[in-house]
Formats: C-alpha cells, sequence, structure tokens
C-alpha cells in the first residue's frame, strides 16, 4: 500500500473565512492526482491550519514510520511538497523536501492519524 494523505477540511482548515485567497479545491485536485487521499472534518491543529497528516505505507510501518503531522500547508510549495514526498515513499522510505520539513509539527495530543 502507498502512502496515504489526510486533508483536514473542517471548522479552520479548508476555510475561505480563516484563509482567505487559497484555491483549497485546487490543492486537494493537485494532491489526489498524486496519491490516496482522505478528507477529515477536524483533526483538532487549527493553529496550525491547512493540516495534513502523510500516513506511511505499509511496508515503512512494519520498520516503525509513523505518520507525519504538516501544518501551514497553504501555498503551492507546501502541497507539492507533500505530494512529491509522497512519490518518493514517504515517512520512513525517503526524507521530506525542504518544503515539507519547515512545517512539521506535532500531533495535537501527541497522538498519531
Amino acid at each position: 500500500m502507498e502512502s496515504r494523505i489526510t486533508v483536514c477540511r473542517g471548522c479552520c482548515c479548508g476555510t475561505e473565512r480563516k484563509h482567505p485567497g487559497v484555491d483549497h479545491e485546487r490543492q486537494l485536485e493537485a494532491l489526489r492526482a498524486r496519491a490516496s487521499v482522505r478528507v477529515a472534518d477536524c483533526l483538532d491543529a487549527c493553529e496550525v491550519s491547512n493540516v495534513v497528516v502523510v500516513q506511511p505505507s505499509r511496508t515503512a510501518r512494519e520498520a516503525g514510520a509513523r505518520p507525519v503531522w504538516v501544518g501551514e500547508v497553504l501555498d503551492d510549495d507546501a502541497v507539492l511538497g507533500v505530494a512529491d514526498w509522497v512519490d518518493a515513499g514517504g515517512p520512513g522510505l525517503a526524507a521530506p523536501p525542504d518544503s515539507v520539513l519547515a512545517r512539521i509539527v506535532p500531533a495535537p495530543g501527541g497522538r498519531g492519524a
């Protein structure tokens, strides 16, 4: 199984109200064109919205990789960085690009997705 991306699109993430000028639908389309995407209502990380969680592949999970939370995915560099990382193997199999590395945040309450 490939890496999967969970995209928060609830109370703050993915809203014009909180992030005017960001084309949230285009972001989803760009991610869906390159990866398996699940949309979640709220991931409780509103202070770093837009949040995505990159799930490791089965192989990487079996080797101990954990989900990686990425905050402030608000521009093309961040969106394409996440997609490129998944293409390269994702958590546990490839290092995140700088555009993603700078945005990695702890999971709320120390949990994974």
